[in-house]
């Protein structure tokens, strides 16, 4: 027996964010739901030095698609290699097995690896407004059967074969992305930095290198390079009925920095967003607030709403990200924030 119960978690709107691009643009306060309350001033910080120039972010959508793997046996390698050449020969067909099947599943690409007489096959696919996990499960349901009972040889292995990548770190996922990939940018003044951040472009630029680039590479980090997008992402998610787990290659991103002449250039780049306005989880009454609130209830063609979503979460990963690397640039200014705004008086 489940009951259902709800976890209460610290909710705060954050802004405004300043973001312009081709899925929105406007000002905006943002949802999220933490127990680490110091994140909703570091994001507040972020997003009022969006508000101070006349571009705000810039959010670029790159990519959209869902993914799932699925193992096949073959009898050899060798057979392996020829069912993936009859597939690729077929893949209209393919793609018209995803169709028939969903009003909103259409199958994009595919990708396989053979190892041995094991054969991996990552199937991509659109997925409309929502996230997609359940879409693209069903979808390769559907084409397992169709190869098995077309293509000689193969045998059934799993649905999900790990390949694809779902919620676990990996190379695949930063290379040929899963869910929203999303870039978003900022230039900032000399002023602002120095009088906003207390810092300077150069510092900052340099901090990344060292910090979110060398110190990634040293610790064996995989496709990413940032120093908490999973905070601002896990506080999001929650707020807008997302599956939190999907944190895990969400928050694999690339964080950028220049000094130009004393401005600041800015940027986060997130290729992995599982993100969606519809699907479980959007039922609770908080959720449905969230995103009308944001303007993700409103008509639009299919996909719009949640390329939407994902670029206000991804423009809210670059307000967290870029004020606590300000903060890094001066000793001691972190743990002093932590200690002011999270000190129990009992």
């Amino acid at each position: 027996m489940i009951e259902d119960e709800y976890a209460a978690v610290p909710l705060a709107w954050v802004g405004p964010i300043r973001l312009t691009g081709g899925t929105v643009t406007g000002e905006f306060d943002v949802p999220l739901a933490t127990f680490e309350t110091p994140l909703w001033h570091s994001v507040r910080r972020g997003a009022r030095l969006s508000t101070l120039t006349e571009r705000g972010i810039a959010a670029t959508v790159v990519d959209d698609r869902m993914t799932r793997s699925i193992l096949l046996e073959a009898d050899d390698a060798a057979t392996a290699l020829a069912a993936v050449g009859r597939l690729r020969d077929r893949f209209d067909e393919l793609r018209d097995v995803v169709t028939a099947g969903s009003r909103h599943a259409h199958l994009i690409d595919m990708h396989h690896r053979i190892t041995g007489n094991l054969l991996y096959l990552r199937f991509e696919c659109t997925t409309g407004d929502a996230a997609g996990h359940n879409m693209t499960t069903q979808a390769a349901d559907q084409l397992t059967a169709w190869i098995l009972a077309r293509i000689p040889g193969l045998r059934y292995g799993s649905v999900s074969a790990n390949y694809c990548t779902d919620k676990k770190t990996s190379a695949v996922n930063g290379i040929l992305g899963r869910g929203k990939n999303v870039v978003t940018e900022i230039t900032v003044g000399r002023e602002a930095v120095e009088q906003r951040l207390h810092t300077t472009a150069d510092r900052i630029a340099t901090l990344n290198t060292r910090k979110n680039l060398l110190g990634t590479v040293l610790a064996g980090g995989i496709g990413t390079a940032n120093a908490h997008y999973a905070n601002m992402l896990l506080g999001f998610y929650l707020a807008t009925g997302q599956d939190g787990a999907n944190i895990v290659e969400g928050s694999q991103g690339i964080t950028y920095a220049e000094n130009r002449d004393g401005d600041l250039y800015f940027s986060c780049t997130l290729p992995n967003l599982v993100i969606g306005t519809i699907g479980n989880g959007k039922q609770h009454p908080h959720v449905e607030s969230a995103l009308s609130r944001l303007g993700c209830r409103d008509e639009r063609p299919p996909g719009e709403n949640s390329r939407r979503l994902a670029a206000i979460a991804a423009a809210t990963v670059l307000c967290g990200e870029l004020s606590l690397l300000a903060a890094q640039t001066n000793p001691g200014e972190l743990m002093r924030a932590h200690t002011r705004l999270e000190r129990t008086t009992r």
